[in-house]
């Protein structure tokens, strides 16, 4: 596996002991493997600490010096997106999800997104979306399969066909595709279906690793709130492996 990924990892650990509230205290106290923090010491399912209990205690998963407490389901869509379907600069995402959510803020230069509730699409939105598709731009949208039907019904049915769905998945729902990205409520989107049919982690922002509580994910690029070795609700049993034909990370469960 790529010795670049878990060196960012080893490092993301290290900062979470040093400057995070919530991992110094549990460390020190029950300890973690991999790498080992205390001597003698192996922690509950290596250190890793379930993704409710993390959120429980938010205030604490924010570093010493700082910075922010908010959850951003939608932290990392541009990424995975680019690897699910080409998206180029004159492109209309629309995430399909609940009212207050942020959209993301790393989709391409000059790519426009709004997030819409699929049950209660607004009068603009709608109008958007039809005058983007009059005007030939591409409108993708990004949902579970119930929030993609549930929008597609209330499009006319002339611009419906038009609209490009990439379906949300969640761990436990993995399929084989032919195309998705992969998402938690809590940490953002974590990976997508590339051509090859197997599940890539968006290995330069995520690591994962198997605990015998289940896969545990780290985000190697969020400063705030830090979320380090958390296991997604039900903990998911599964494997980090190489793809065969592109070596970087899979998820199989």
């Amino acid at each position: 596996m790529n010795a670049a990924w878990r060196a960012a990892y080893r490092r993301a650990v290290r900062s979470a002991f040093a400057t995070v509230p919530f991992y110094r205290e549990r460390w020190a106290l029950d300890g973690r493997t991999d790498p080992v923090l205390v001597p003698g010491r192996t922690g509950t399912d290596s250190g890793a600490a379930a993704l409710a209990e993390a959120v429980h205690k938010i205030v604490d998963l924010v570093p010493l010096a700082g910075g922010t407490r908010r959850i951003e389901p939608n932290r990392g869509l541009g990424p995975v997106l680019r690897k699910a379907r080409a998206v180029d600069g004159d492109a209309l995402v629309v995430v399909l999800g609940g009212d207050g959510l942020q959209p993301p803020a790393d989709l391409p230069r000059g790519v426009r997104c709004c997030v819409v509730d699929p049950d209660v699409p607004s009068a603009g939105v709608l109008a958007e979306l039809s005058a983007a598709l009059r005007r030939g731009r591409r409108v993708i949208a990004v949902g579970d399969d119930k929030q993609l039907a549930v929008f597609a019904a209330a499009l006319p049915e002339e611009r419906a066909y038009r609209v490009e769905s990439v379906p949300r998945r969640e761990l436990d729902t993995m399929d084989t595709g032919p195309y998705g990205v992969l998402h938690d409520p809590v940490l953002g989107y974590l990976g997508a279906l590339e051509p090859c049919g197997r599940w890539h982690l968006d290995w330069p922002r995520v690591y994962a690793r198997p605990t015998t509580g289940g896969l545990a994910f780290t985000l190697l690029r969020q400063d705030s709130p830090r979320f380090v070795d958390v296991l997604p609700a039900g903990g998911v049993r599964g494997e980090i492996a190489p793809c065969p034909r592109h070596g970087t990370p899979v998820v199989l469960t």
